[in-house]
């Protein structure tokens, strides 16, 4: 499935941290919904939060935030990064796409496909060996769409409350 023919997808720019900041608070919400006592809880501010954040990501070399836009409007961004070597986590450094989300109103329409896409040719292009993703659970749309492009099971997080 490709994207709409009016979608463009392009790298994120300061003019796009509203969107950004709107966008990345309903993905914490996606996520609290989810799992309230594992996600963080998308309090008041969450939205200018998260667009604080990825505006500081917008000029990191390791670091990247596309948009797609559709008749100016943006419904959907990707944020991924370069993560160096870790012993916590036992892998060498990879490609890491942390945020991946569309609004509902352009979601299976190719948009989320598009976003993945251009973060994977931009992590290859910065000579990645691999991408990691994490996905919710409950999140088995998302899991679809990843498993089609050919990303396959690695991890189980599990949380035990205290």
């Amino acid at each position: 499935m490709t994207a709409p023919s009016d979608i463009l997808v392009r790298r994120a720019e300061a003019r796009d941290v509203g969107a950004l900041g709107e966008l990345g608070a309903a993905l914490m919400r996606t996520h609290y919904t989810f799992d309230g006592l594992r996600f963080l809880e998308p309090g008041q501010g969450a939205e200018g939060g998260y667009a604080r954040f990825l505006q500081s990501q917008l000029d990191e070399d390791d670091a990247i935030v596309f948009v797609a836009e559709q008749r100016s409007r943006i419904v959907g961004y990707v944020y991924g990064a370069i993560e160096p070597l870790s012993w916590k986590e036992l892998r060498d450094e990879c490609g890491y796409i942390h945020d991946l989300l569309v609004l509902p109103e352009a979601r299976r329409t190719g948009v989320g496909e598009a976003l993945l896409e251009a973060a994977i040719d931009w992590l290859r292009e910065q000579r990645m060996p691999r991408v990691v993703l994490s996905t919710a659970a409950q999140n088995e749309s998302a899991q679809r769409l990843f498993e089609r492009r050919g990303f396959r099971s690695t991890m189980v997080e599990m949380t035990l409350e205290l």
